[in-house]
């Protein structure tokens, strides 16, 4: 249901405040049309009881489009005006200074309102503004999670969520803090990030699905102001549609500068289509083209694949890391493709650690099944030496392709189990045909992978070095996440088609390299 009243007095309260910066200051806080449907959409929609319907605002929208002063207006009301007695209203974001910009620019709004200036007292030394009337209070919180538990939280103000180095301060203020208050609110704002495995993506891909109607959450409320991943983001109708304060708090003269110099430096490109289109980018191109790797993802059954011949690749990391094996199964004839089935493991001890310190989801991988642990806090060669037997027995596995520079013992226990090992150089001359002919097949739509997550993952941290000749090959120097799944698949990719029986390789050219 939507109150109109409840609507109007939101509205009416943010008007009553004034704009902090530059040629705006002093001017009246007239709402512009999409900030004004947010507040009267968040406070005006209640559930049959009268109370608000949406505890939690997703906003994503580029930088200078006015958030800062939209989000001080709603923590100033969820303080002052939401007839709530001892509110407590929190300001968040990765770091204290970070969070006490929203925070700086209500200061400044009440010291322009006689109204509120004379009922709310200041705790600067804190970061704190007090609403005496209802004893209520509105206070920056830092990053350090665990001394935020037992706060009874009527409202949290997160700015720029994308910042967040981990999801636990998230979690604490979010899940639980506000069960003892009939309506708190959640107001996330930011800008567009580069971690996809971030907390603010997970929220973005939830607020995308819902307006996309492919999930409903009656209580969440999402409003995303961005350009299409495939958008001309040169075009000044893009920038439009993404900034909805483009020509009133966005100088369209200062875009045109910032685009004009990131078409001369890519470099900026990034950094321009983030901030000014809010595009989910990555801080770096990666080699693989990732739209057309999910287009490859087609029903991988292992069941089907049972005694097909097979190729592996055996990438063995550090013994503390994640280590990948892949097989390839090469296509029987041309209605077939090249089938992708990757296997992961990672250290049990050591795996909660390293979701907090990569922030890449190990935990949520293992829980479905695409990554599994071996005993203690460095890998149990012997489990994956035993896992691979089996999977000897499952599949014909003609050969396992391996770094040369490592894993000697496993290897010599792998010949023992009756495999042929042969060893694979990690340099331009043995990596380059393989890593182009993987790419050519992906173009093709003619490789199946399932779309498992973690060598998607890994596909996408690929950076690769390219020589003189135009030869490549993974660096994983510049590819500071992990590849080694990657890295294993293009192994094996080397032996199926090596062996395999490939028509059109670059192989025909070159031949095959003898060890």
């Amino acid at each position: 249901m939507f109150d109109e009243a409840k609507a109007q007095r939101a509205v009416e309260f943010i008007r009553c405040l004034k704009h902090t910066k530059g040629r705006w200051r002093g001017q009246a806080f007239d709402l512009l049309p999409w900030q004004e449907t947010i507040i009267r959409d968040v406070f005006g929609t209640v559930n049959e009881d009268g109370f608000r319907q949406y505890n939690t605002a997703y906003v994503e929208i580029p930088k200078k489009n006015g958030k800062s002063e939209l989000a001080a207006g709603v923590a100033l009301y969820m303080t002052c005006g939401d007839n709530e007695w001892g509110a407590e209203v929190y300001g968040c974001a990765s770091d204290r200074q970070q969070a006490s910009i929203v925070f700086d620019v209500a200061v400044d709004m009440v010291e322009q309102c006689p109204a509120l200036k004379k009922r709310i007292k200041p705790v600067m030394s804190v970061k704190r503004l007090v609403y005496k009337p209802t004893n209520s209070f509105y206070q920056v919180l830092s990053a350090e999670a665990y001394t935020k538990h037992g706060l009874n939280v009527h409202a949290v103000i997160f700015d720029e969520l994308h910042s967040q180095p981990n999801r636990e301060l998230f979690d604490v203020m979010t899940k639980g803090s506000g069960d003892a208050r009939t309506q708190p609110l959640f107001f996330l704002i930011t800008t567009a990030g580069t971690d996809r495995h971030s907390v603010c993506f997970e929220q973005h891909q939830k607020a995308e699905d819902i307006l996309c109607g492919r999930k409903a959450d009656p209580t969440f409320y999402p409003v995303i102001y961005g350009a299409p991943d495939d958008a001309d983001w040169t075009s000044e109708e893009v920038w439009y549609q993404a900034n909805p304060s483009l020509g009133h708090t966005i100088d369209i003269g200062k875009v045109r500068n910032a685009c004009m110099s990131a078409r001369d430096n890519p470099a900026e490109e990034n950094i321009f289509r983030q901030l000014r289109l809010n595009q989910w980018v990555k801080q770096s191109t990666r080699w693989m083209q990732m739209e057309k790797w999910d287009a490859c993802a087609f029903p991988v059954d292992e069941g089907e694949l049972l005694g097909r011949e097979c190729y592996g690749g055996l990438d063995l990391s550090s013994s503390i890391d994640i280590t990948a094996f892949v097989l390839v199964f090469p296509p029987r004839d041309d209605t077939e493709k090249y089938v992708f089935l990757p296997y992961f493991w990672i250290p049990e001890e050591n795996m909660v650690r390293r979701v907090r310190r990569d922030h890449v989801p190990y935990d949520v991988w293992e829980k479905q099944g695409f990554l599994e642990t071996t005993e203690g806090d460095v890998i149990h060669y012997g489990f994956i030496e035993s896992f691979i037997e089996a999977l000897g027995k499952k599949f014909h596995i003609k050969e396992i392709a391996f770094d040369r520079w490592g894993a000697v013992q496993m290897v010599q226990n792998l010949e023992g189990l009756g495999f042929t090992v042969v060893p694979f150089g990690q340099g331009f001359k043995d990596m380059s045909p393989p890593s182009k002919r993987l790419m050519e097949l992906v173009l093709e739509r003619n490789v199946a992978h399932g779309g498992h997550p973690v060598l998607r993952w890994m596909m996408d941290n690929i950076f690769v070095r390219t020589d003189p000749a135009g030869n490549i090959k993974p660096d994983k120097e510049k590819s500071t996440e992990k590849i080694d799944g990657a890295v294993a698949a293009i192994m094996a990719l080397d032996r199926a088609i090596r062996h395999g029986g490939s028509t059109g390789s670059v192989y025909d050219e070159r031949g095959i390299l003898s060890f």
